[in-house]
């Protein structure tokens, strides 16, 4: 049923006010110690912002400036240190073949004799013939064996003296994020709308697959992968999983026209579990896209045009009519005033009762120009909260400014957890409730040459579920990396 205008007005008042974080940010600013700021309706201010004073806010949020790294990796912050878990082409999986490359979205998982279990995407798009290292074709685990990309499942012991890593599935396209379900397995999605007979493919892609960390520990009720069609076929990004009500939310990273957030409601009488979704009929729920509009009631097309945070629109949600694309990309079945688009929606995390959401940055696709948001959707009030927006970025290549965010976590330490994806240096960057920002490692990988240097963006944070260690990959070559050190909640 549409929300009221009544309705949203006592709905935004109180979603303007802020949500009650719990290791989440209100406003997020783009250099270290900055305080986020408002970005004006004729146009976008400079990315760089002064810190405050020094006495206003207490000491400085972080773990203080990071220490280039001699090896030439990862640069942290004094009294922290790194491991390399696995690496593309050198470290090798049980099979003996070697780890494959492009390691992207990731989550973790408690596994048997506390052990710490990690799967792991690879994005690796069209026919395995491309690329080094594809992911291999483990027997059970294949969806279309010309297909490159897939999942690993990473094990390491208490105490990380032994890891191992296998196959979690393969045959599958562009696995780029995913989302980790309550009930302890994993979504990975592709990021593709690839066909069979298009790119080598044969079969349909564009889907997502439940992986299951525990196998083979436990019988695996995800063996022999099929493609949860109800979710739909586009370029999936991420998904989150709505514990309360069973509804998951998707993100699509597309353009011309860009995007959209989906939201899919199961079936009346459907119970969540291991290895449920792909019971499913291929059109069982209802798969739908939103429809935002302002507190006056207008409509609003794309959530570029929100310029300043606490930004809160309401939200309808729309039929999608043919969720499968069989003639026309879902994102192109909706005329331009039926919903609400966004550019490059990339990963999301459920916590304080909604999903975060990522929108990575905005350019001439879009109607405002931006170098990143992220929105906070409410599904008991129905509404988006812009909690979080980057001006655009005048000097990527210079340290200590931030953009682009792709995959964010909530830290156990407080606030969020980003990595960056945008232009010039890469991050992983920390934000606090107040909305203060801070670095917590940088890719010194240089992937390019010294003239003209190029640094591979960071994906997968997550912690282990003790929080002692955060996982991060540098997508290439494709690095796993734990990351340790005197952690302390960020007030």
């Amino acid at each position: 049923m549409p929300l009221t205008r009544r309705d949203f007005a006592k709905r935004s008042t109180a979603a303007g006010a802020g949500v009650a974080l719990t290791g989440s940010v209100g406003v997020l600013a783009t250099a270290p110690g900055a305080v986020g700021r408002e970005l004006p309706e004729q146009g976008l201010p400079e990315a760089d912002a002064p810190a405050p004073a020094a006495g206003a806010r207490g000491r400085a949020p972080g773990y203080g400036p990071l220490i280039p790294d001699p090896a030439g990796i990862l640069a942290l912050p004094a009294g922290f240190s790194y491991r390399i878990i696995t690496r593309a082409g050198v470290t090798t999986l049980e099979s003996g073949e070697p780890t494959p490359s492009h390691h992207d979205g990731t989550a973790t998982f408690p596994g048997p004799r506390g052990t710490t279990l990690l799967v792991n995407n690879h994005e690796l798009k069209g026919p395995r013939a491309q690329w080094p290292h594809p992911v291999p074709l483990a027997d059970g685990l294949v969806y279309d064996p010309a297909a490159a990309g897939g999942c690993t499942v990473v094990e390491i012991s208490r105490d990380g003296s032994h890891v191992c890593e296998r196959v979690g599935i393969a045959g599958t396209s562009t696995n780029c994020a995913g989302g980790r379900t309550p009930w302890g397995t994993w979504l990975t999605c592709e990021e593709t709308e690839d066909k069979a007979g298009r790119n080598g493919m044969t079969k349909d892609h564009g889907y997502v697959f439940e992986v299951d960390p525990l196998a083979p520990h436990d019988p695996h009720p995800t063996r022999a992968p099929r493609p949860v069609k109800a979710l739909g076929r586009y370029a999936h990004e991420a998904v989150v999983v709505d514990p309360g009500r069973g509804h998951l939310y998707l993100t699509e990273d597309a353009d011309r026209p860009n995007g959209l957030l989906y939201r899919w409601t199961p079936p009346h009488g459907f119970q969540h579990g291991r290895g449920r979704l792909r019971t499913l009929a291929d059109d069982a729920g209802v798969l739908a896209a939103p429809r935002c509009y302002d507190s006056g009631g207008r409509f609003v097309d794309d959530l570029s045009r929100a310029t300043r945070t606490g930004t809160v629109y309401g939200v309808d949600w729309i039929e999608v009519p043919d969720r499968d694309a069989r003639h026309t990309p879902v994102r192109r079945q909706f005329a331009d005033k039926m919903i609400t688009r966004a550019r490059k929606l990339e990963g999301m995390w459920w916590a304080d009762g909604g999903a975060y959401v990522v929108s990575s940055y905005a350019r001439e696709e879009s109607p405002a120009r931006h170098d990143g948001q992220v929105w906070f959707y409410d599904p008991r009030r129905r509404t988006l909260t812009l909690k979080v927006l980057l001006g655009v970025n005048p000097d990527p290549g210079r340290d200590g400014a931030f953009d682009g965010p792709d995959n964010i976590t909530v830290s156990p330490y407080g606030g969020l957890l980003i990595a960056e994806d945008g232009e010039g240096v890469q991050h992983l960057f920390g934000a606090t409730d107040d909305g203060r920002t801070y670095p917590v490692a940088r890719n010194d990988l240089n992937i390019g040459t010294a003239d003209d240097p190029e640094y591979s963006e960071f994906t997968g944070p997550v912690f282990s579920p003790d929080g002692r260690t955060l996982f991060a990959n540098i997508q290439q070559p494709g690095i796993m990396l734990a990351i340790t050190g005197p952690w302390r909640r960020q007030r």
